[in-house]
């Protein structure tokens, strides 16, 4: 096994992962009473060192760089690897819009009377104890355990091993958070190994941890929701459609599907299958497609697309099965809305869908149908993130429908518990 200088020689990764939850778990009464401005002001020293440590976070990074590039890692996802002092300054900012929101836990979602003079209110309160598994992207990090700790919820952070000297580093920054606002350090713990046999061991303690939230790759997602006995709030592939409807407005619209696929490829909002009604696959279609093409981004297209140009590649079934994560688009021409919105629910994973049109009707059809936990209209779906909506970050895109849906923001990771007031009634 692949351990690290804080597991012992005799320690095992079941001993490690056990101390983990018992802490975690007596971290959680602390938090969960802990003011907002404690809470905040944990944030905001974090945000301090984590610019004030830039030197040290992009040593580390430099370490999972070369290592990813010896392995021959694609460049997409060298690019979710890669920090640099833009991306450390972003984190930085994350952390205090997060303490700008505000505080969740005691937020009266609803209160009401009863004839017999009970006072019910329904209140918000945190989950308790998250484990957050993820993959190559280091800022998770600091987004993942900035929302639990602004929630009042103690997480367990595993991220991917090819990303371990960055989080670490990360992560040190937000113990530097904790302790300047006196708060537990076992509010946000990382696992010290790269073991996968503690991913096992965390989605199997339920005496310890509340919830699971994977944040990765299908093969992740599919061995978390296989093997947890823990509740999971699961983030699928981000299969995300465009169509493109023949009342949509051209020159938007090719500026929309190209910001959705090349802005930023290795996102899980970043365009993967563009449909095309065919009354406009030979003017908006092809003009969109032509952009894509000139920026070095190969399309994938049915018979009817590939006629369009050379460069255009034949799509089979996989082609529409696949989220690229990469400079790849695969491309069909539909007849109707209704063969679009079919398409899209035979092949899509209920992440991000979005509909490019000036018809109001149109529109609310498509947003309407379209069972996906974001839906769009004229507008990038690279904008499917919980920073844009205003939630100052997430810790991904729950495509579920159990609990959370969409972004998993801070009011995301809180539940609920009813407080009942009387004045000494009984029930007859």
């Amino acid at each position: 096994m692949t351990v690290h200088s804080n597991i012992t020689d005799t320690q095992s990764i079941d001993d490690v992962m056990e101390e983990l939850g018992r802490d975690a778990k007596k971290a959680t009464h602390i938090l969960s009473l802990a003011p907002a401005d404690t809470k905040n002001k944990a944030l905001l020293e974090a945000a301090k060192s984590l610019r004030a440590s830039r030197d040290e976070l992009l040593a580390a990074n430099a370490k999972d760089m070369t290592a990813a590039k010896e392995r021959g890692t694609a460049s997409s996802f060298l690019d979710r690897l890669k920090l640099d002092y833009d991306r450390i300054e972003s984190m930085a900012k994350g952390l205090e819009d997060i303490a700008a929101l505000a505080d969740p836990v005691g937020d009266v979602m609803a209160d009401w009377d009863r004839p017999n003079g009970l006072n019910i209110a329904r209140v918000r309160v945190p989950l308790g104890v998250i484990g957050i598994i993820y993959e190559s992207r280091p800022n998770v990090t600091a987004d993942a355990g900035a929302l639990c700790l602004k929630a009042g919820n103690a997480c367990i952070l595993r991220g991917g091993s090819e990303s371990y000297h960055s989080s670490r580093a990360i992560w040190k920054c937000l113990q530097d958070g904790l302790k300047a606002a006196n708060l537990p350090s076992a509010a946000i713990q990382m696992i010290p190994t790269t073991d996968r046999a503690a991913v096992g061991k965390l989605l199997t303690m339920p005496e310890y941890v509340d919830v699971i939230v994977p944040r990765g790759g299908r093969n992740l997602i599919e061995r978390v929701q296989r093997e947890s006995r823990i509740p999971v709030f699961s983030h699928l592939d981000g299969l995300v459609h465009i169509y493109l409807d023949k009342e949509a407005d051209a020159d938007k619209a090719v500026e929309i599907i190209r910001n959705s696929k090349l802005r930023r490829t290795g996102i899980c909002g970043s365009l993967e299958t563009l449909l095309i009604h065919k009354d406009v696959l030979a003017t908006i279609g092809k003009a969109a497609i032509e952009r894509l093409l000139s920026e070095d981004c190969e399309v994938r297209g049915d018979a009817a697309v590939q006629a369009l140009d050379d460069r255009i590649n034949e799509a089979t079934e996989i082609d529409w099965q696949t989220e690229y994560l990469d400079a790849i688009l695969s491309a069909k021409v539909v007849e109707s809305l209704d063969e679009a919105i079919a398409h899209i629910e035979a092949y899509g994973s209920h992440h991000t869908d979005c509909i490019l049109t000036g018809n109001a009707e149109t529109a609310a059809r498509f947003l309407n149908e379209v069972d996906s936990a974001i839906v769009m209209q004229n507008a990038s779906t690279q904008f499917a993130d919980g920073g844009e909506f205003g939630m100052g970050a997430e810790i991904g895109i729950s495509t579920g429908k159990m609990h959370a849906r969409g972004p998993v923001g801070v009011e995301q990771l809180t539940s609920f518990k009813y407080q009942v007031r009387g004045e000494g009634q009984t029930r007859p």
